[in-house]
């Protein structure tokens, strides 16, 4: 069993990755190794606050480790909510406030077009590696299906007529950004990089 440290308290990500990786992987938390601290995300980019939370993690508990920020790119709101996306409707990280303020910021768009990217930043030994997973699609005028968290019931991928939330985990698993970029992820750890 191959044990990867996930610099994330979050259970949802955890269990999502574990089951996109499959058998022969086991997912360690922040809070699994001891790491109680939360570790802001105080950079501009994706790629920067992925990177930040792997590093904290290597330098103070010494660990080999991934870390990922994910942000949906919307593209008639430039771009936003972006490295914002959890904290989109404050620093309260409500989901439900975000999904209510980036319907209202839509309410008069007629271009709903958006992305979801993943970023993930994979430190071992002495080496750093990005990778990257996108899922395109656009977002609906209301909040569809209970499956999935943050963004899922407004999020409609590209060649699909529903949100993540009605998918369910187990298409959701095959096409998200997260997938995508955790299949990298794979390709890079069965390539000898750890």
């Amino acid at each position: 069993m191959k044990v990867l440290v996930f610099a994330t308290n979050n259970a949802h990500k955890a269990r999502e990755i574990e089951s996109i990786l499959g058998p022969g992987f086991q997912i360690k938390t922040l809070r699994d190794i001891g790491c109680l601290e939360d570790i802001e995300e105080t950079e501009p980019t994706l790629e920067g606050n992925a990177l930040l939370k792997a590093r904290y993690v290597k330098e103070r508990y010494g660990y080999d480790c991934f870390s990922e920020d994910t942000g949906l790119e919307v593209t008639s709101l430039d771009g936003a909510p972006g490295v914002h996306t959890a904290r989109y409707a404050g620093p309260g990280r409500d989901p439900d406030d975000n999904i209510q303020l980036l319907l209202k910021n839509l309410e008069n768009k007629s271009d709903r077009s958006a992305r979801f990217r993943t970023i993930i930043a994979l430190l071992y030994d002495q080496q750093e590696v990005l990778l990257e997973g996108i899922c395109q699609g656009s977002i609906a005028t209301e909040k569809r299906g209970t499956g999935g968290f943050g963004y899922d019931p407004v999020f409609v991928p590209d060649g699909y007529d529903h949100t993540f939330a009605e998918l369910g985990d187990e298409v959701k698993n095959e096409i998200s950004h997260r997938a995508r970029a955790t299949a990298k992820l794979l390709e890079a750890i069965r390539g000898g990089a750890l």
